[in-house]
């Protein structure tokens, strides 16, 4: 799992640094539906039941990946990251809690006090700048809770990794073409770079790494040890990317894994 942490921050940092967010993410999604459409042929099992959720799932990704790229291009990753991974659970929770008759544990309350108050951290509270890319990140989040929710339910009528590959080639596809006619050709191709690819290969093996955790081990602490990115993508802001990080939003980025791990564990 923190194999999976590393990439998920990795290909965030490879995209949030680029001169264009939109254009390496529409390479990135390509490429890896084409990198791994042959280990998706060969462990293929989906039902015709799953579908409806693929669909579904694939509308979230879109919307995930435009409000993504559109975020880093307006604020630095040490900014969206924390607050994007730190706001989905609770997102999920305020959904279970509204529409699916969940009751908080003491621990699930407490999570969601922290993340708050990290969240709070990471903006600056009472700061007026970057104000859309907090709206853009808070979005993010939203898609994540979404697609999480779907696909709780959709990989019960699919195997993993076909699923996956399925609502990828369902979002690469439109997402490409929408950065084509937006961007042009020529921008496209310029695109096509080692840079790109890497993003793109990680995002899958993030994903794929996830699983194969959840195989050996309970899904709280699986899902609590992935969310330490948001610690390793702050971290690297700070160290590689071009950007200056506040003392104040790295302590932010690690009371939102705090709180996101009192919510796995609750």
């Amino acid at each position: 799992m923190l194999g999976s942490a590393g990439l998920h921050a990795g290909w965030n940092w490879l995209i949030a640094e680029a001169r264009d967010s939109h254009t390496i993410t529409a390479v990135a999604l390509v490429a890896a539906a084409i990198v791994f459409l042959p280990v998706a042929v060969l462990t293929w099992d989906v039902d015709g039941a799953a579908w409806p959720y693929i669909a579904a799932s694939a509308a979230f990704e879109l919307a995930y990946f435009a409000l993504l790229a559109a975020a880093y291009q307006r604020a630095d990753l040490s900014f969206v990251y924390p607050i994007a991974r730190g706001a989905a659970p609770v997102v999920v929770l305020a959904v279970s809690v509204a529409f699916l008759g969940a009751v908080l544990a003491g621990g699930e309350v407490a999570g969601v006090l922290a993340i708050v108050a990290g969240v709070l951290l990471v903006r600056g509270v009472g700061r007026a700048g970057a104000g859309r890319g907090l709206v853009l990140a808070l979005g993010v989040a939203a898609c994540i809770a979404g697609y999480t929710l779907i696909d709780d339910e959709g990989v019960r009528h699919a195997a993993s990794l076909g699923y996956f590959e399925a609502v990828l080639v369902l979002t690469a596809v439109p997402y490409a073409a929408a950065v084509w006619l937006s961007r042009g050709g020529e921008a496209m191709r310029a695109a096509v770079t080692p840079r790109a690819v890497a993003a793109g290969v990680a995002m899958f093996t993030a994903y794929a790494l996830a699983l194969a955790a959840l195989e050996v081990a309970e899904a709280a602490p699986v899902a609590a040890l992935r969310e330490t990115s948001v610690v390793i993508a702050t971290a690297a802001a700070a160290i590689a990317a071009r950007e200056r990080v506040p003392p104040r939003r790295i302590a932010g980025a690690v009371v939102v894994v705090a709180g996101i791990a009192a919510i796995a564990l609750a």
